[in-house]
């Protein structure tokens, strides 16, 4: 006792100044490990991690020297998917529930429960705003009300989280709120106008979390603009959104940027990726000497659809009957399919043999396959050998597999990678699998 006494004495801030974030996952058997990050507006810096015990209890403990500010949670790869925040003010325990269902709970924390409660009640009173002018309803005595009690609950959490971390999220989420009854239409029209009036970019608190990022994901795929497509409705919004943040760092921008242009590369929406990357992204790469990233930017757009295919040379026959041309000088098909695979990937072997069964089957001059094979000058007999089971297929020795100029040109990380090309030699589709092949086909 007296040893604890003393040392609380000579080390108050040790003993008092710890903290910890624990909780439980369920189901406890899908999660094995945590990772914990304390979340800065360019960088998220490692703190510890923690194995998720067989009853999904985690814990972390830390220590005087954690500072105040945003952390984040990782539980499952890729992290930037599974991951979520809290605060951390270091003034209280955290302790929460987290389901991949319903997502994450504070049993403990009054800012973080705090905060959960406003995005609660708000929740609330957008809800009963959508089913007022569902119902059609003329009682506009109603809407007032509503409206007041919007008004009041923004209030009274930005009251309640008063110097809190919290209070700044709470206030850059205020929503326009009408100070009279307005049509479905106008209501809209004006929420899109003023949606993003409390939000500062060049806050610190959120830049370190995922606010922002929700913020913008939210505008540009959330709101719709009467008559226009959904490529012009997200033009049109990406334009709202960039003037909003017009004053924020470059840094910033690039990174919410960057993250808008990866959610459209994963949707497929090519022509919105490269609007972004045309109009925005590689403007502000380039003035931050950013060329890792002006050069994925560009790589994209050369091999989006629609654009013509990188050339490159081929031989054509063999000894003293070789014909040396290019893919851009081939004729005499509607269609051009590359496929870039390896005599020694056992994948390609396996989807090479279908690819033939396929071509076999189609009409003579639908399609005519380029297979660029990536191989090291080792691989050139087993090569020679495998590529004679193919003599009705183009083929090229890529030499350096993966170091391959030709293949960089295409972006390609995998094998085998499919193009197929119309007879412009522009490119038409990027098939994952032979199955997509055969359904482009067919």
């Amino acid at each position: 006792m007296k040893s604890l006494l003393f040392l609380a004495l000579i080390f108050p801030s040790v003993l008092l100044g710890q903290h910890t974030i624990k909780g439980v996952f369920t189901p406890a058997e899908d999660y094995n490990i945590v990772l914990l990050y304390k979340v800065t507006p360019t960088i998220s810096e490692y703190v510890t991690s923690e194995e998720v015990q067989k009853d999904g209890s985690f814990r972390f403990q830390l220590d005087s020297t954690a500072t105040k500010g945003m952390y984040r949670l990782v539980y499952a790869i890729p992290q930037e998917d599974f991951n979520f925040d809290v605060i951390y003010n270091k003034k209280e325990d955290i302790e929460l529930k987290f389901n991949s269902e319903t997502g994450v709970k504070f049993v403990k924390s009054n800012e973080n429960k705090l905060l959960a409660s406003y995005h609660n009640s708000m929740a609330m009173v957008i809800q009963s705003i959508t089913n007022y002018y569902k119902s059609e309803a003329k009682d506009t005595t109603a809407l007032k009300a509503i409206f007041k009690t919007q008004k009041d609950t923004q209030l009274n959490f930005e009251k309640a989280a008063k110097n809190t971390l919290a209070h700044q999220f709470i206030k850059a989420n205020a929503p326009y709120i009408p100070t009279k009854a307005l049509s479905a239409e106008k209501y809209i029209g004006q929420l899109k106008a003023h949606y993003f009036d409390y939000v500062d970019f060049n806050n610190p608190t959120l830049q370190s979390s995922s606010f922002l990022e929700e913020k913008m994901l939210s505008y540009v795929f959330g709101i719709t603009t009467p008559g226009l497509n959904d490529i012009a409705n997200y033009k049109a919004n990406i334009d709202v959104f960039c003037k909003a943040m017009k004053d924020a760092s470059q840094e910033i921008k690039r990174m919410l940027l960057f993250d808008l242009w990866q959610e459209m590369v994963d949707l497929k929406q090519e022509v919105v990726a490269n609007y972004i990357s045309e109009k925005y992204l590689i403007t502000i790469a380039t003035g931050l000497k950013d060329e890792e990233l002006v050069q994925a930017l560009t790589l994209y757009r050369n091999i989006s659809n629609g654009k013509k295919a990188p050339d490159f040379a081929i031989t054509i026959g063999e000894k003293d009957k070789k014909v040396n041309t290019k893919l851009s000088a081939l004729t005499g098909a509607e269609n051009y399919l590359i496929v870039f695979w390896s005599s020694t990937c056992s994948h390609c072997l396996d989807e090479i043999p279908q690819l033939k069964t396929f071509v076999d089957t189609l009409e003579k001059g639908t399609v005519k396959v380029i297979a660029f094979g990536l191989e090291e000058e080792a691989d050139l007999n087993n090569w020679k050998k495998v590529i004679a089971d193919y003599p009705e297929f183009i083929h090229v020795f890529g030499n350096g597999r993966w170091g391959n100029k030709v293949a960089h040109s295409y972006g390609v990380i995998s094998t085998p990678t499919y193009f197929v090309l119309n007879k412009n030699k522009k490119i038409v589709e990027k098939p994952e699998h032979i199955e997509d092949v055969e359904m482009f086909f067919e």
